[in-house]
């Protein structure tokens, strides 16, 4: 038991993760460069086993918060106090998307990712990118709705969830007590999956020695080394948000230390890094938010919708960084317009980024967007998707940082804050 204990430490359990992070990479690079079919194959396995169990819990995750999460709202007032504090959440994420997006757009003016770089995607990366939908608004807009409610749920849409859980949300609190036991029910479920999500979270260190293991078995330097520049300046952005945009939001709008943000919420930064998954991360995210003083009322509704709405990684700094990358590559300087069109597309389009395979829905609408040439659109995403999991990892610990930021500013705003809070407050 003490074993546990001190495993479970942020400290300890960082280090460990840290060390997974490191061995995964030099165990790739052995299997790559040996030819070491069966390391290939068990690190592979580690990772798709990671994910698998990861992914299984998202789906009744998302739904049962948002149900929980919406009618939590009552406490703080009546419908109309809801719709302000919706607005306003919704607001702040269309703000700092702006901020993210725009902070991409000057990196990649001022560095040029891309230029001079010549690369050839690979067939196996050719093939992943037409066994994906390209994102575009008429796709997006028929997807919100399923065909059935099941469908849903046994296909993994995340965006229908959501969908379907808001609308069911609304009927429960419009119902008020007659639904009392329905929203029970979905707290019970909430609380098991939380409980089964834990001890996943536990396997981090193992999970993260197979998902980097299997990126650098699989391509070695053969992408990275030539797609470098793309990876630095992702990093570099994903940085400025979380240590310098965001903290400076803390310090004037939420007026806390930024410190003191950063020590209550690393762990839920450091799973989001390692697992890849907002989803997954969704109940340290809310618990961050709460122990930073956030009301549990607030924050089991806002982390919750910003877990699958609020992604300035992967749906704001990414994408320009990418366009910008993917056109400097085939020798297309972008005017003006296009990068007004960036803009728009991180700001109005973050919704389309639901679930883990958001980047590539944000990514071709951008690219669509700004009207690349159709062959320099397929090459370049054929050519990015190799490094994929090295940069989802910045991307989504992003994410995740802006999903208990924009909380904690609202609530500062709307009196719902208490950051003098000393005892924790379980959720």
């Amino acid at each position: 038991m003490s074993f546990v204990r001190t495993y479970t430490k942020p400290k300890v359990f960082g280090f460990v993760t840290l060390g997974a992070l490191v061995a995964g990479a030099v165990l790739g690079f052995i299997a790559k460069d040996s030819g070491a079919k069966w390391l290939s194959e068990a690190l592979g396995t580690i990772s798709t086993v990671f994910t698998n169990l990861l992914q299984f819990t998202v789906i009744p995750l998302v739904f049962t918060a948002i149900i929980v999460g919406v009618n939590s709202l009552r406490s703080l007032g009546g419908p109309r106090t809801a719709t302000r504090l919706g607005g306003k959440t919704l607001l702040w994420f269309a703000i700092t998307s702006l901020i993210a997006v725009l902070l991409g757009i000057v990196i990649g003016l001022i560095v040029q990712p891309g230029s001079g770089v010549q690369v050839a995607p690979t067939q196996a990366n050719i093939a992943k990118i037409e066994d994906r939908a390209a994102g575009n608004w008429w796709t997006f807009i028929q997807g919100l709705v399923p065909d059935n409610f099941l469908e849903a749920f046994t296909k993994g849409k995340v965006l229908q969830v959501v969908f379907l859980a808001l609308i069911v949300a609304a009927a429960t609190y419009a119902l008020g007590d007659r639904a009392k036991p329905f929203v029970t029910f979905n707290q019970a479920v909430f609380d098991v999956i939380q409980k089964v999500l834990g001890w996943i979270i536990l396997l981090a260190p193992i999970g993260v020695l197979g998902l980097i293991g299997k990126a650098f078995a699989t391509y070695g330097n053969q992408f990275i080394t030539p797609l470098f520049s793309l990876v630095w300046t992702v990093y570099l952005g994903a940085a400025l948000i979380m240590f310098v945009v965001y903290p400076l939001l803390l310090r004037f709008v939420g007026k806390i230390d930024p410190r003191q943000f950063f020590a209550k919420s690393w762990n839920a930064l450091q799973f989001a890094f390692v697992s890849r998954s907002s989803g997954a991360t969704l109940p340290l995210s809310r618990q961050s938010a709460v122990d930073l003083g956030v009301d549990p009322g607030y924050a089991g509704f806002a982390v919750p919708l910003g877990t699958t709405t609020k992604m300035d990684g992967c749906a704001a700094l990414y994408p320009a960084l990418a366009s910008i990358f993917i056109a400097n590559m085939a020798g297309i300087e972008l005017s003006v317009a296009q990068y007004i069109g960036i803009v728009a597309v991180a700001v109005f389009g973050s919704l389309a980024t639901a679930g883990t395979t958001g980047w590539f829905t944000m990514l071709t609408l951008t690219l669509s967007a700004i009207n690349l040439p159709p062959e320099v659109t397929a090459t370049g995403l054929a050519i990015v998707i190799a490094i994929d999991p090295i940069l989802d990892m910045a991307r989504t610990a992003t994410n995740v940082a802006g999903q208990i930021t924009v909380p904690v500013l609202v609530a500062r705003q709307e009196n719902l804050l208490d950051s003098e809070r000393k005892e924790p407050v379980a959720v």
